[in-house]
């Protein structure tokens, strides 16, 4: 079984803005140009929402979106 990149939130304590639980880390599909990726992020156990933490957004996935855009 692989395990897809684990992404924590940028630091604190988070909770859900709906449900006011504390946010958990959990599998989540991401999908781009037609590719979909397993990442482990921030999310709220009751429903579902989930946290791009900002160093990801900022980071990777626009390290990410160049290289499939490339090709």
């Amino acid at each position: 079984m692989s395990m897809g990149p684990n992404y924590g939130p940028d630091g604190g304590q988070w909770v859900c803005g709906r449900c006011h639980v504390p946010l958990e880390q959990g599998k989540v599909p991401v999908f781009y140009l037609n590719s979909a990726f397993d990442v482990t992020l921030p999310r709220c156990p009751k429903c579902g929402l989930t946290q791009v933490p900002k160093s990801l957004a900022e980071g990777k996935m626009v390290e990410v979106e160049s290289l499939l855009e490339d090709k």
